[in-house]
Order: C-alpha cells, then sequence, then structure tokens
C-alpha cells in the first residue's frame, strides 16, 4: 500500500512539472509569419524604431502603408513577428530582390525590432536565426542590413551572429 501512495505522489508531481513546463512553453515567446491583424504592432514597433534614427522621420500612415504592402505581398517580402502569449513584441521584415553578383534571390533585412521592454533576453537572436533559417530553406543567395552608424550595439550584434562590414557604401537618392 505504502509502494502505492509513494507512486502515486510521484506520478502527481510529473504531472504538475509537466503542467508548469506546458504553461511555460504556451507563453515562451514564439516566431511565425506576421498577418494583416498584426499591423497596428508592427506599426507600433517601426514607429519606435523610426523615432532613434537620424535618417527617418516618424510617419505612423506611411509606415503602416509599408508595412501592408509587404504583407500584402508575399512574393516581395515577408514579415516574421516575435509573439508571447499577450503580443507582439519584435519583428524581422526581409524584402526580396535579385542580386547579378550573386545569380539568385537575396534578402534585405530592413528591420529587425525588439520592443525595448524585451530586449537583452536573446529575443533578437531568435528573430535573426529564424531570417536565416528562411533564407536557407528557400535558397537565398545573401542577407543584407543596413543598421545604424551611430549604434555599436546593433552593429557588435550583426557582427557577432556571422554578418561582415561590405566596402559597398550606401548611397539613396529620395524620389518623392
Amino acid at each position: 500500500m505504502v509502494r502505492a501512495t509513494a507512486a502515486a505522489k510521484i506520478d502527481l508531481v510529473d504531472a504538475n512539472e509537466i503542467r508548469i513546463a506546458a504553461t511555460a512553453m504556451e507563453n515562451a515567446p514564439h516566431v511565425e509569419p506576421g498577418t494583416i491583424d498584426d499591423l497596428p504592432a508592427l506599426t507600433d514597433l517601426v514607429v519606435d524604431l523610426m523615432g532613434q534614427s537620424g535618417d527617418f522621420t516618424v510617419d505612423r500612415e506611411t509606415h503602416e502603408r509599408g508595412l501592408r504592402l509587404i504583407l500584402e505581398q508575399p512574393n516581395r517580402g515577408r514579415i516574421l513577428v516575435l509573439r508571447n502569449k499577450d503580443r507582439i513584441i519584435g519583428m524581422a521584415n526581409m524584402l526580396f530582390t535579385i542580386s547579378t553578383a550573386r545569380g539568385g534571390f537575396v534578402i534585405l533585412l530592413e528591420d529587425l525590432i525588439v520592443h525595448p521592454d524585451h530586449r537583452t533576453q536573446g529575443f533578437g537572436t531568435l528573430l535573426l536565426d529564424h531570417v536565416v533559417e528562411f533564407a536557407r530553406k528557400k535558397n537565398f543567395k545573401r542577407i543584407t542590413l543596413l543598421t545604424d552608424r551611430v549604434s555599436a550595439d546593433s552593429q557588435e550584434f550583426f557582427k557577432n551572429h556571422g554578418f561582415d562590414y561590405s566596402s559597398m557604401i550606401p548611397m539613396r537618392r529620395l524620389i518623392d
């Protein structure tokens, strides 16, 4: 009888540990494709990012329009979201183009954003790992990104994840 009771207690403990682990996994942030329903939260993240950069003007309507174009045209790009049970806490915006130098499709990683409350917890790495895995599975030849010249932390993050400086320098001409 004692053995049966002890076994029942062990089973109860195991079941409780499994329940706790399942709840933690359910609440754990995970990466998934973004959808049009995510547009308000994605726009909030981009507005925050643009507010930190000296190169851009914050314009919520413009940012939302750009995100909508990507979400509605998956042949032009994809947005991955980092979501916990309550909300979106990060995103990666991948745009697709063709490189004559590489002879195939390449990704321009336009935005990789983690909400400030969730930084330095490995979530940027989680998002970037998903981007790299997507690129490998779809046979993209390269991932290119621009990072702020003044953000040493951002540059160091990407260097630590296998990105190198290019001898190319970005130039642009605004049309509108």
